[in-house]
């Protein structure tokens, strides 16, 4: 059984990290695995692959240094993250395949509102078509501990785009960001968290 969290108000960054590293030493003991939906205030954050040269701004927003795999990522209001802390021991002790796994997610649960998203070769993230030609909707990194999954997923429901300019999201500056919001599509993030339940399959 996988235990679900839903955080109401903001979550600071180090208060996150904090309660996931609590879960996944509660995990490793023998407790259930926990999916934990919430929202950041406006932030940057630094995966391990993260180049300084990437953040184009740097008295904009907070940064935080983090031990997830990828490079500069931008949370905030309207975006929602889901933090999936796996056992992958009792699942399939393959960090690939739990990656595969969360993308074939978001893009179930983005079906689900009527929009084709997609995995790219060489691009970390979902990716969906704009106007202008493709841009990503949704991010992703994870890290693991005695192989226990956290970090997780965060995709573009209502985010304010313009905090994205102040990075290269993910080193790729030849590619836009998006969001459902700005696709046309005006759902409220309860109502993604009722189909990313629905979609799940851990």
């Amino acid at each position: 059984m996988v235990r679900w969290m839903t955080s109401d108000e903001l979550v600071a960054y180090p208060q996150a990290l904090e309660t996931m590293q609590s879960i996944v030493s509660d995990i490793q003991s023998g407790a259930e695995e926990c999916i934990w939906l919430l929202e950041h205030p406006p932030l940057y954050t630094a995966g391990t692959s993260a180049k300084p040269q990437d953040l184009l701004v740097h008295d904009q927003l907070p940064v935080f240094a983090t031990g997830r795999g990828g490079q500069y990522t931008y949370h905030g209001p309207g975006q929602r993250v889901a933090y999936v802390m796996m056992d992958l021991n009792k699942r399939k002790p393959d960090l690939r395949w739990f990656v595969k796994e969360l993308e074939h997610w978001i893009i179930r649960a983005l079906a689900e509102f009527g929009l084709d998203s997609f995995q790219r070769d060489g691009r970390v993230g979902i990716w969906t078509n704009t106007p202008t030609g493709e841009a990503k909707i949704a991010a992703l990194g994870v890290r693991v501990s005695k192989w226990v999954t956290y970090h997780g997923i965060a995709i573009n429901v209502h985010p304010n785009l313009a905090h994205f300019q102040g990075i290269v999201p993910c080193g790729l500056p030849q590619f836009g960001v998006t969001s459902l919001y700005d696709l046309g599509v005006d759902v409220t993030l309860e109502a993604v968290d009722k189909i990313l339940k629905k979609t799940c399959t851990f």
